[in-house]
């Protein structure tokens, strides 16, 4: 597929009309002053050599360059093939909660960003892996398709937040049923859901939900973030309240992220200060089955101004050899008529 990266510049290509009207008058208003100086065939026969097809010629091998100038301004290029790559690894989806919870400061800088920190560094690991991006709260969303595209996986993951689920809570059933939905048929591949959440104000079903996964060869790693003393959840420019005005406080649920890692086969990891959970993922997704599996991928735009400046060059080096009067030198060899 052929395209200019910057095709605005073509737009001067608009100004070779009206270099080429300029130059036309010039032409006109010339022959009518030399009218005046006399019999215009006296002129001619006293002008031997100089050819009005020289000097138009060289007018539209200038104009010519200018196009060719444009068109390298503009930057040509070539490219997008369709390349299907075969990788080997395996299929693995992040599920990250985003309920007003995970914005509690007891994990520096803050539970979700702590999260997605996490998740970002994961992602650069995944190599030749497949990854899917899944947003829960009161509900789950699948932000990213299971895909081989990292740069977007990692564009979704800086936009979580919790305004990305309108409705508040933890529901780990719904994130582990849409999560468990995302995944290929492939029985040879490896397949990892990775839950990263404080796991309060859970509903109920989630150990079901892992029970579910696991029979469709699935294994569940659960990364808890937070602590047991837990702390408050900033809304605004305070505190999260109850109804009593009392300040929320938010604390770890450690027993339902460990009963759920262990219904799928999977493994629990406590999310601490250390890059230790981080280290303990990796090890524990390397175990995992990896099969080979195919992507299609575009290849790069190759520029393509080079052959344009080549062309450009030779176009000047014939305009400045064309003089508008003959070379003495080239006195018997007619390219070019004379004027008459």
């Amino acid at each position: 597929m052929f395209r200019f990266a910057h095709p605005i510049f073509l737009y001067l290509l608009l100004l070779i009309p009206v270099l080429t009207a300029a130059y036309i008058f010039i032409r006109i208003r010339q022959k009518q002053k030399l009218k005046k100086f006399g019999n215009i065939n006296l002129i001619h026969q006293l002008t031997i050599g100089v050819s009005h097809f020289r000097r138009n010629l060289k007018f539209f091998l200038l104009m010519l360059a200018f196009a060719l100038i444009c068109f390298i301004l503009a930057r040509p290029q070539y490219g997008t093939r369709n390349e299907e790559i075969k990788r080997q690894g395996i299929e693995a989806i992040i599920a990250v909660d985003v309920s007003n919870s995970m914005l509690c400061q007891d994990i520096t800088p803050s539970r979700l960003d702590k999260s997605k920190m996490l998740v970002s560094k994961l992602i650069e690991q995944l190599d030749e892996d497949r990854v899917g991006l899944v947003a829960f709260a009161g509900t789950a969303i699948t932000l990213l398709p299971i895909t081989s595209d990292y740069v977007s996986a990692k564009m979704f993951l800086d936009q979580l937040n919790p305004s990305s689920i309108t409705i508040q809570g933890t529901n780990m059933a719904e994130a582990i049923t849409r999560a468990t939905a995302g995944f290929s048929d492939n029985k040879m591949v490896g397949k990892a859901l990775i839950l990263i959440t404080d796991a309060e104000d859970n509903e109920d079903g989630a150990v079901d939900a892992a029970k579910a996964a696991k029979q469709k060869g699935i294994r569940i790693f659960v990364l808890s973030v937070g602590t047991e003393s837990g702390g408050p959840i900033p809304m605004g420019n305070g505190y999260k309240k109850d109804r009593a005005g009392n300040v929320v406080t938010t604390k770890l649920n450690e027993d339902v992220g460990k009963q759920i890692a262990k219904a799928s086969g999977g493994v629990y990891i406590n999310v601490d200060q250390t890059n230790q959970a981080q280290r303990m993922l990796e090890n524990e997704i390397d175990k995992m089955q990896k099969d080979d599996f195919s992507s299609s991928m575009y290849s790069e735009y190759d520029e393509q101004f080079v052959a344009v400046a080549i062309l450009l060059f030779l176009v000047l080096l014939i305009e400045m050899c064309i003089m508008e009067k003959k070379n003495p030198l080239l006195r018997n060899f007619k390219l070019f008529k004379d004027q008459q």
